[in-house]
Order: structure tokens, then sequence, then C-alpha cells
């Protein structure tokens, strides 16, 4: 298992990466194609492969993270209804009162 410095870093890694490869590619798309090698153009896709793939992995880690979090609030909420209506309710009141002061 990751650790939580690692996949903070990840998605600001990834965005960099992304970033910088669509500033080549717009570079190719504007330029001259002819002063381009065959060579860098499969580094570019290379690259942008390399970033597919880690954005898919980065998605279905969060995705994983997002589904385990709804089952375990789901169960929770399952197992209390009571307490669960009662700190909505508390959330909901302390909500609008917050909301009600900053229209005055």
């Amino acid at each position: 298992m990751k650790n939580n410095k690692e996949s903070s870093s990840a998605p600001k890694e990834l965005l960099n990466e992304l970033q910088s490869l669509a500033a080549e590619a717009e570079g190719v798309a504007t330029g001259d194609p002819s002063g381009r090698s065959a060579e860098y153009l499969d580094h570019l896709r290379e690259r942008f492969a390399a970033a597919q793939e880690s954005l898919s992995e980065f998605y279905e880690d969060a995705r994983k993270k997002i589904l385990v979090g709804a089952r375990t609030t789901d169960t929770a909420i399952r197992e209390n209804p009571y307490p669960s209506m009662a700190i909505a309710l508390c959330l909901g009141l302390g909500l609008g009162v917050l909301l009600s002061r900053r229209t005055k």
C-alpha cells in the first residue's frame, strides 16, 4: 500500500507532466512539422501513453477510496439511523444560521 506522502504528490506530478506534454504537443502542432524527427514524435507518444496510464491508475485509486468511504458511511447510517438524523439536523440548522447571517 502506498503511503500518504506518495499519493498526495502523485496528482501534482501528474498535472505537471500533463501540462508539459500539452505545451510540447502545442509546439509540435503550431510549429514546422518537417523540423521534428520521428523519434521526437515517438517520444511524445510514449510520454502521452505513460501519462494516460498514470491518470487511469490515479482515477481507479480515487474511485476505490470513494466507494469504500460511501459504503462505510452507508453502513454507519443504516446501523444508527436516529443519531444520523440528529447529526444531519444539527449540521443543517448550523449551516442555515451561518448562511442567514451572511445575507443580512
